[in-house]
C-alpha cells in the first residue's frame, strides 16, 4: 500500500458559475481518488490579486490525504483544471477553476514545475482564512503557523460567501 500524505489545496474560480466550478473541482478530486478523507472550508469571495482587470473570485481550501507523489499530484490537479475548462492564456488571468497545492505533508519541494509550500500562501488572506478553519496550527515552512501568518496579513477584500457551501460526498469526509 502506498504511503499517504496530508495535502492542502486551494480552490478558486472567477468565471461562469463560480460556486458550481468549485464543487465540480472538489468532486473531481474525490472521484478521481486524488484525495480521500476530505475536509473543506467555507467559501470566501475575494478581489483578484495581480493580473488584468477581472471579476471577483470564490475561494476555498481543501484538506485530504493523497497517495500521489507531489509531481503526480500536480499532474492530476492540472488534468482536473483542464477538464473543467481552465485556459492558460493570461498569467494570473480569469479562470473557471484554479487548484493550487498549498502543502504536501511537512515537505519542502522546489523544482521548476512545483514549489511546496506554495510560495505566496503565507501572505494571502484568501488562502489563510479558509485554511485556518481547517488547520490553523499547520506550520508553513519558513513562515510560522497558518494562524500566525493570518495575524500578520490584511483580510481586506475577503468576505464570507453566504448561501452556498461545498459538500464532500458521503463516505469521503473526515
Amino acid at each position: 500500500m502506498p504511503a499517504v500524505n496530508k495535502v492542502a489545496l486551494a480552490l478558486g474560480s472567477n468565471l461562469g458559475d463560480r460556486a458550481a466550478n468549485l464543487q465540480h473541482a472538489l468532486d473531481a478530486l474525490v472521484d478521481s481518488e486524488v484525495l480521500s478523507n476530505v475536509a473543506v472550508s467555507s467559501i470566501y469571495e475575494t478581489e483578484p490579486v495581480g493580473g488584468p482587470d477581472q471579476g471577483p473570485y470564490l475561494n476555498a481550501v481543501v484538506l485530504g490525504v493523497s497517495a500521489l507523489e507531489p509531481e503526480h499530484l500536480l499532474t492530476a490537479v492540472h488534468r482536473i483544471e483542464n477538464q473543467l475548462g481552465r485556459v492558460r492564456e493570461v498569467h494570473w488571468g480569469p479562470r473557471t477553476v484554479d487548484i493550487d497545492i498549498l502543502a504536501y505533508g511537512r515537505e519542502v519541494w522546489n523544482t521548476e514545475q512545483l514549489v511546496i509550500p506554495h510560495p505566496r500562501a503565507h501572505e494571502r488572506a484568501f488562502v489563510l482564512i479558509p485554511w485556518s478553519e481547517l488547520d490553523a496550527q499547520f506550520v508553513i515552512a519558513g513562515h510560522g503557523t497558518v494562524q500566525e501568518c493570518l495575524a500578520s496579513s490584511s483580510s481586506d477584500g475577503v468576505e464570507l460567501y453566504s448561501g452556498v457551501q461545498l459538500h464532500v460526498r458521503k463516505g469521503q469526509s473526515e
